[in-house]
C-alpha cells in the first residue's frame, strides 16, 4: 500500500484538479447567478457584480476563490445570501451521512444475507427468486423506487410521510430503503457468485471430508475469503450511495446536501456547487482509503 504521504498529496492534486474543472465549467454554462436581477437598476448589478467580485478577470475570480479555500472559507452562498457555503454544508451534511450509512448497512446486511442463502441453495427455487429479485432491484433506477415507495407505502397504505424530514425513523425509512436497494441487490447476486466459488475449491471440499457442519465450514473458513470481493466493491457503493443521494434527497425533500447540491446547479449557485463538490471529494478519497485498509486486513497479500 502507498505511503500516507504520498496518498495524502495525491488527494490533494485530486481535489484541485476537481475542483478546477468544476470552476471553470460552471462559469462557461450559459446563465449567471443573478440573471433574475436583470430588471434592476445598472448601480445594483454593479454593486452585486463587485460584492461577488464577477466585475474580475475569470482568472482573477479563480485565485480569489481558491485563495479562500486554503483559509477555509468557501465563499458566501449566491442563493442563500444570509449563510456562508460553510454553514449550509455543516447543516446538510449530518442529514446525509445519517441517511447514507443506514442505507449501506441495510445494503450490506440484507445483501450478505440473501446472497449467502442464494449460494448455499445454489440451484433451488429460493436461489432462482431471489436473483430474480436482485435482477430488478438493479434495473430499477432511484428516481423510480422513490416515487414508487412513496405510492405504495405514503398514499396507497400511508403507513409512511411521503416526504419530509424531521429526524424521526418514520421520515428515514422510504429514503433510506430508495438509497439502498440498488446496492442490496448488487450486493445478493456478488455475495452468492463469490460464496460458491469458494464452497467450490479443493480445500473447502478437504473441509467437508474432515466431518464439519456447515455451519462451522461457512463461518470459520468460507466467509473471509468470500468478503475479498465485497470488500472491493466497498468503495463504488459508497460512492454510488452519495451521488444518489441528490435524487433521493431531492424527491423526498430532504434538506441534506445532494438537495443543496442540484439547487445550487439549478440556481447557478457557484460557491454551493463548489463547496460540495470539494466536501464529496474529499469524502470519497476517505473512503477509497478505507476501504483500501480494509482489503489488506482480510487479505494479507494487499499489504507492502
Amino acid at each position: 500500500m502507498k505511503t500516507f504521504a504520498a496518498r495524502a498529496l495525491e488527494a490533494l492534486l485530486s481535489l484541485w484538479l476537481l475542483a478546477t474543472l468544476c470552476f471553470f465549467l460552471l462559469r462557461a454554462a450559459p446563465g449567471g447567478p443573478f440573471d433574475t436581477e436583470k430588471a434592476a437598476p445598472p448601480e445594483v448589478q454593479a454593486q452585486l457584480a463587485a460584492q461577488y467580485h464577477f466585475d474580475q478577470p475569470l482568472l482573477a475570480q479563480y485565485g480569489h476563490w481558491l485563495g479562500g479555500v486554503v483559509r477555509g472559507d468557501l465563499g458566501p452562498s449566491f442563493q442563500y445570501p444570509d449563510y456562508r457555503v460553510s454553514e449550509l454544508i455543516s447543516q446538510s451534511l449530518p442529514v446525509s451521512a445519517l441517511n447514507g450509512l443506514l442505507a449501506l448497512t441495510l445494503a450490506l446486511l440484507g445483501g450478505l444475507g440473501l446472497g449467502s442463502a442464494a449460494a448455499l441453495h445454489a440451484g433451488s427455487w429460493w436461489d432462482r427468486i431471489l436473483m430474480i429479485g436482485a435482477s430488478l432491484g438493479l434495473a430499477m433506477p432511484k428516481f423510480v423506487v422513490a416515487p414508487l415507495l412513496i405510492l405504495l407505502f405514503a398514499v396507497t397504505l400511508r403507513w409512511l410521510p411521503a416526504g419530509g424530514w424531521d429526524g424521526g425513523w418514520r421520515s428515514m425509512v422510504l429514503p433510506v430503503i430508495a438509497l439502498a436497494l440498488p446496492n442490496l441487490a448488487y450486493c445478493a447476486r456478488l455475495m452468492r457468485t463469490s460464496l460458491i466459488d469458494v464452497l467450490g475449491t479443493d480445500y473447502m471440499q478437504a473441509a467437508r471430508g474432515r466431518g464439519l457442519t456447515p455451519a462451522r465450514l461457512l463461518f470459520a473458513h468460507a466467509l473471509r475469503p468470500a468478503l475479498l470481493p465485497i470488500a472491493a466493491w466497498l468503495s463504488p457503493a459508497l460512492i454510488n450511495v452519495v451521488s444518489g443521494s441528490a435524487v433521493v434527497e431531492q424527491v423526498f425533500g430532504i434538506p441534506g446536501i445532494g438537495r443543496y447540491f442540484v439547487q445550487g446547479a439549478l440556481n447557478r449557485d457557484y460557491t454551493l456547487v463548489l463547496g460540495v463538490v470539494l466536501v464529496l471529494g474529499a469524502a470519497i478519497v476517505l473512503i477509497n482509503t478505507a476501504v483500501d485498509w480494509l482489503r489488506a486486513a482480510l487479505d494479507p497479500r494487499l499489504r507492502d
